[in-house]
């Protein structure tokens, strides 16, 4: 059976009657969060949810049928987010984004195992918390200037990094706090001018809605607790545009 909730597009519609009085720019802000909210929620509850996260990760499935590499992103090694290493990046978490089919330059990677750049990366995740999910944590925590965005460009920066590459790396270390981003998710969800905040909105609206669905899949689905709410959102949203991003070729991927 699939998730039920709300749209959550009613508190939306309100702020965006309020918004009528407070000038076009943030009337155009709200009725974007409430298409966006909207559109996450009808994904999230859809009837593919379930199977798709027990194909990913491999529950309940016969022992022939190989889960996608993905499923081991988060927690190969014990995952990047444990105290020991949540603030350095391992030879370990670089081995991790490769489970979601990207590379980090060889050049860079020794950077970030032996150099200034990860001195530098290490002293910006010291201000990002590792123990919170992204729906606890308030808009300044990733919005532009925050140490987890000033993080994101860091790495975005690096010669063949960008931001692909940059978003799952950041999602190894902090999986409850920052999700994994690829051209995919960015088209099935509409190209947000700022994935990071309108999720965190979607998130916190109508008391947690869509974060107690997330979890409530991820127990439908059988998988571990450990398993992050954004990893099981990521992962809905990847499965259910994967085949038709490629075969249709969307714009600006």
């Amino acid at each position: 059976m699939p998730v039920v909730f709300s749209s959550g597009r009613e508190p939306f519609l309100k702020e965006i009657m309020l918004d009528n009085y407070r000038g076009p720019r943030r009337l155009v802000a709200a009725l974007s969060q409430a298409s966006f909210s909207h559109r996450l929620a009808s994904l999230v509850a859809s009837e593919q949810a379930i199977p798709d996260l027990r194909r990913y990760f491999g529950t309940g499935l016969p022992d022939v049928t190989a889960p996608f590499t993905g499923s081991r992103f988060q927690h190969l090694a014990g995952g990047g987010d444990r105290p020991a290493v949540a603030n350095t990046v391992t030879a370990e978490d670089l081995i991790a984004v490769q489970t979601l089919s990207v590379r980090i330059p060889a050049q860079v990677a020794l950077d970030l195992l032996e150099g200034s750049l990860g001195d530098r990366l290490s002293e910006l995740l010291r201000s990002v918390r590792f123990d919170i999910d992204m729906v606890e944590a308030e808009a300044a925590d990733l919005a532009e200037g925050s140490s987890a965005h000033t993080a994101w460009c860091l790495l975005r920066d690096q010669p063949g990094v960008g931001w692909v590459t940059a978003g799952k790396l950041l999602a190894r270390k902090r999986p409850r706090l920052l999700p994994v981003y690829d051209q995919v998710v960015r088209c099935v969800l509409g190209r947000p001018k700022s994935l990071w905040l309108a999720l965190h909105g979607a998130l916190r609206a109508d008391e947690h809605e869509l974060h107690r669905a997330l979890i409530a899949l991820r127990q439908s689905a059988g998988l571990p607790e450990t398993v992050s709410a954004l990893r099981v959102c990521d992962v809905v949203l990847w499965m259910h545009h994967r085949t038709d991003h490629r075969r249709r070729g969307c714009i600006g991927t």
